[in-house]
């Protein structure tokens, strides 16, 4: 196999060398592209082009594979633990129990913010988009926290991921709280992760909020399928904006303006307004499926089709089964569940569609998982920072569209067999 590509131009050739991804997505390294022929590529979009080597996360949208670190999701769905997932995304590795325990520590014992944030909330209007709210407040962390501006080895990132991967709970709760002009609800220390999280959120005064097992599970599965997702827009921002030097903290909140964007982190929003104007408007599946595949009707089927994917996307597949759990589970029928699965079966049986590849996406299936748990429609894209949130810090951490060079699949081994 050569380890080079030709390229001939005006009667000239360039021997540009090949970078071999271990999973067979290999790439033309043109860095002395322009030095040696004048020439620039054009790839709007990036399509095309690898802008890093990365081991993270692994995708292969012809197929419909997600992995991280070389995981597959359908071992994370067995074993949906958030933590453990955040802690293999930054670090590279399964963690060991004593890893695990004591980033756990930490994570509990820093989810208080520091007294004085409280009035950067009271400064925002209640009406302030929750996106807003979000960035500016952990842009505000770096204030708060000036010894973690500069790091230097791995101690240090393990330090500020846990302070980061903390403390967002407890902004994103606070401004929920706050948009509702109800008092903030310290973090419990007795509550792991996730179920600290909603006691944040929907606790009351004097009465606590009641958690259930099955809602634990179907939110830390939402948490793990956003978990990362490759080089997209708001991870291309974070990578481009710590490529200056910038800290965690700034780079983080560019992530979370870059997943503001509709076409980006809004997108299940946009699911969940659809489904209910199908259901307000009194129109049968079949008729906004018409409307859809007419090209001078404004409609679109929102939720299908994926700029990665050319196939089913393996977390909407996960999310269906997880929303049909938890509904069941709380003896609920959701009109907007029903519709959806309608629509996924008239859109599966129909050629515009198949030829087309467009099949369910993350989005389809994760708002109405966010609406039975309660929370609200502007929430959701917070929800998912908080899940990316790891992954950002994995791409920061590494800096180095990707060329994946991390493992080749590989098994999920369960806690019992790393000495837990």
């Amino acid at each position: 196999m050569s380890d080079t590509a030709k390229l001939i131009y005006k009667g000239a050739e360039y021997e540009l060398p090949l970078i071999y991804g271990t999973e067979g997505d290999d790439a033309i390294d043109i860095r002395n592209l322009r030095n040696q022929s004048g020439l620039i590529t054009f790839d709007p979009g990036l399509g095309n082009t690898g802008s890093c080597q990365s081991e993270v996360t692994f995708i292969d949208g012809e197929k419909g594979i997600l992995r991280y670190r070389g995981i597959s999701l359908d071992a994370l769905e067995h074993h949906p633990n958030f933590v453990e997932v955040a802690l293999m995304l930054i670090f590279g590795e399964l963690p060991s129990k004593a890893q695990y325990e004591r980033f756990s520590t930490s994570l509990t014992n820093n989810a208080n913010l520091d007294e004085d944030m409280k009035h950067h909330f009271a400064g925002f209007p209640r009406s302030a988009p929750p996106m807003a709210v979000l960035s500016a407040m952990i842009s505000t962390l770096s204030c708060f926290h000036p010894e973690f501006l500069e790091l230097e080895d791995a101690t240090q990132v393990e330090r500020v991921a846990a302070r980061l991967i903390s403390k967002v709970r407890t902004l994103a709760a606070y401004a929920y709280r706050r948009s509702l002009g109800l008092p903030y609800n310290y973090p419990d220390p007795s509550l792991p992760y996730v179920s600290n999280f909603l006691h944040m959120m929907f606790s009351e005064p004097y009465r606590q909020y009641s958690i259930d097992d099955e809602v634990l599970a179907a939110l830390n599965m939402v948490l793990i399928l956003h978990a990362d997702h490759e080089q997209n827009c708001s991870t291309s921002t974070v990578r481009m904006v710590g490529s200056s030097g910038a800290n965690l903290f700034a780079s983080c909140a560019a992530g979370v303006s870059a997943l503001w964007g509709p076409l980006h982190g809004g997108a299940n929003m946009a699911v969940i307004e659809m489904l209910e104007a199908i259901h307000n408007g009194n129109m049968t599946t079949e008729e906004y499926v018409a409307l859809a595949k007419d090209k001078d009707s404004p409609v679109r089927l929102m939720g299908f089709g994926h700029r990665v994917y050319r196939n089913f996307d393996p977390r909407a597949t996960i999310l269906r089964e997880v929303s049909e759990k938890l509904l069941e589970r709380m003896g609920r029928k959701d009109p907007l569940l029903s519709i959806a699965r309608k629509l996924e079966e008239i859109a599966l049986k129909d050629s515009y569609f198949i030829e087309r590849k467009l099949y369910p996406n993350v989005d389809f299936y994760s708002g109405i998982i966010l609406r039975a748990i309660g929370i609200p429609t502007n929430m959701f894209t917070v929800i998912f920072a908080i899940g990316r949130l790891p992954g950002w810090i994995a791409h920061w951490y590494e800096q180095k569209r990707q060329v994946y060079t991390g493992n080749k699949q590989s098994a999920y081994t369960v806690r019992t067999k790393r000495g837990w």
